[in-house]
């Protein structure tokens, strides 16, 4: 058969459903390929969106997403979303095109060295240099990417190869299980508990998985220890319950450090040092608090990380042996935690009715719960609204906070959305964006209308780099190079074959965002915010009301 014919077997050997992105000339052989296959061709208007899609249904699924695209410019423009999935632990794998490896006629056009470019951002990188050896690089490149730590992975496939006549199979994927924890591990942790007087759970991202939201749970209840979720460890235990000690948005200062602080243990469960560390470590000080890696591979050391003891291994086994060898201890007290989380909650309170308009961030978020379902999913982009949410936001299943707080790039909410709503058809989606990061991938719009998706999606109107100027302004520095001019966004969505709509007054977003989630098509909302109160709140109210907060 053709190599590209073998190149797409390949992919459906892997259960791959979907191919996001944009084919080039050195793709058109790829191209006939996929046509004649089962697997969607998901067509984008940018690589970035195409790569933003592709990481997102990795993370959802646990499958690698796969993207396209030509040689040159267009293999760059995915150099984003190769790093935001490597940094994520987000499975994907991308297949780019390249000239002739064999003769070449065009000289160096466009011609940039594609494999070194991708080495030190995917866990693996090869060009494909003879047909016969399509089904090992491709059974590889999807084996490494969900391998844990799951990443990305990229093969290039030059034009010349993918016209090439071969006789090969594709390799069947084996059956494979993660390891346990060794005994002795979980006996030191299990002590380790024991001798503890207030352990708290911290909850990261790798924790953000069903069979591994499902011991947490169980441990929890049965335990009673208080725990703590990193941002992209968001609802893997519904946010609700009564020993969520709030979420790690803020840097220093808000009320769960004050319970890290307390803490003379912590179970550090699936986080690891590329998400903006929730506590900070320090050598040379004698702190007779211990911190235990759990997680499937062992810690990354920083020099604000470096646990004290680990259990490598499955998740959800480590919390299931943990949670078989321990009884709640008489002498656990986590009364001054859960007195913190009684303060954070009454502050999360402050603002979820304020009715001044333009919105503040705490009211939209509140908004935003009232209307969304518990299964029901948002999207975030990168911007201040996400420390709002992240800290204001009861997550209440795991997966339905899609944010990014590893390479936190601006452009993916909207293709995040996107596939979320590919992989949960059946689930209400939201994509949440700034109006800075909205813009940097606003032409997939014209890709969601095409695949007559139903989203809502929420921008958030300030007209300027709000995160950035927040910083500015904690600073102390002058108000300078971070103001911008919008479309008219409502006319903008119209242009696509979206609906668009702009809320003006407090009183109407709750029945737009309704009337939106429930009827088909692509929906856009212009919600004008006040991000005035940020620096004041976040910088000076917080902090100061958490250090208030006395012990009994």
């Amino acid at each position: 058969m053709k190599a590209s014919d073998l190149f797409v077997k390949a992919l459906e050997n892997e259960g791959v459903e979907y191919v996001f992105g944009i084919p080039g000339e050195e793709n058109l052989d790829l191209l006939e390929s996929l046509s004649k296959s089962n697997i969607e061709l998901i067509l984008t208007r940018h690589e970035q969106g195409a790569g933003f899609m592709a990481a997102t249904y990795g993370r959802l699924t646990g499958k690698p997403g796969v993207c396209l695209s030509t040689l040159g410019p267009g293999a760059t423009n995915l150099v984003t979303p190769v790093a935001y999935a490597q940094l994520g632990a987000m499975p994907m794998v991308v297949i780019t095109g390249q000239k002739p490896i064999k003769e070449r006629h065009q000289g160096q056009f466009q011609i940039i060295d594609v494999v070194d470019m991708m080495t030190p951002i995917t866990k693996y990188t090869q060009p494909i240099i003879s047909a016969s050896s399509i089904p090992s690089h491709v059974r590889e490149a999807f084996r490494r990417a969900e391998d844990e730590r799951p990443g990305a992975s990229h093969l290039e496939l030059s034009d010349d190869i993918a016209r090439e006549e071969v006789n090969a199979n594709p390799i069947t994927p084996s059956f494979s299980r993660r390891p346990i924890t060794e005994h002795k591990a979980v006996r030191h942790v299990l002590q380790l508990l024991k001798d503890a007087k207030h352990p708290v759970l911290l909850i990261g991202a790798a924790a953000n998985r069903k069979i591994t939201a499902k011991m947490l749970r169980a441990f929890v209840d049965k335990t009673g220890i208080p725990f703590i979720t990193t941002q992209m460890g968001k609802g893997v235990i519904n946010e609700d319950h009564p020993r969520w000690l709030g979420n790690a948005a803020v840097s220093d200062g808000d009320y769960p450090h004050r319970a890290i602080e307390k803490a003379d243990l912590i179970l550090n469960v699936g986080h690891d040092v590329v998400e903006k560390p929730p506590f900070m470590m320090k050598t040379g000080v004698n702190d007779e608090r211990k911190v235990v890696h759990i997680n499937f591979q062992g810690a990354q050391v920083d020099s604000v990380y470096f646990p004290h003891a680990s259990m490598i291994g499955d998740i959800g086994n480590s919390i299931w042996q943990l949670k078989e060898g321990i009884e709640p201890q008489e002498h656990w007290d986590f009364d001054f935690m859960l007195k913190v989380r009684d303060h954070m909650r009454d502050h999360t309170d402050e603002g979820a009715d304020d009715s001044r308009f333009p919105i503040l961030p705490q009211r939209l978020v509140e908004d935003v719960r009232e209307v969304m379902p518990d299964d029901g999913v948002i999207a975030l982009d990168n911007g201040i609204y996400k420390i709002w949410f992240a800290r204001n936001y009861p997550a209440r299943e795991p997966n339905t906070v899609l944010l990014d707080n590893a390479l936190a790039s601006m452009g993916a909410g909207l293709p995040s959305a996107m596939a979320a709503k590919l992989v949960n058809p059946e689930k209400k989606v939201m994509a949440i964006c700034g109006d800075g990061g909205f813009m940097m991938n606003s032409q997939e719009l014209e890709t969601a209308v095409r695949m007559n998706l139903d989203i809502v999606i929420v921008i958030l109107n300030d007209s300027g780099y709000g995160m950035i100027k927040w910083k500015q302004q904690h600073m102390g520095l002058s108000d300078y190079g971070l103001d911008f001019n919008n479309p008219d966004f409502v006319k903008y969505a119209e242009s696509y074959g979206a609906k668009g709509y702009r809320v003006d007054s407090i009183d109407n977003l709750i029945p737009m965002m309704k009337e939106c989630l429930n009827k088909p098509g692509v929906h856009l909302i212009d919600v004008p915010m006040d991000y005035s109160q940020n620096d004041r709140l976040l910088n000076e109210e917080i902090p100061e009301r958490s250090r208030a907060i006395k012990a009994y």
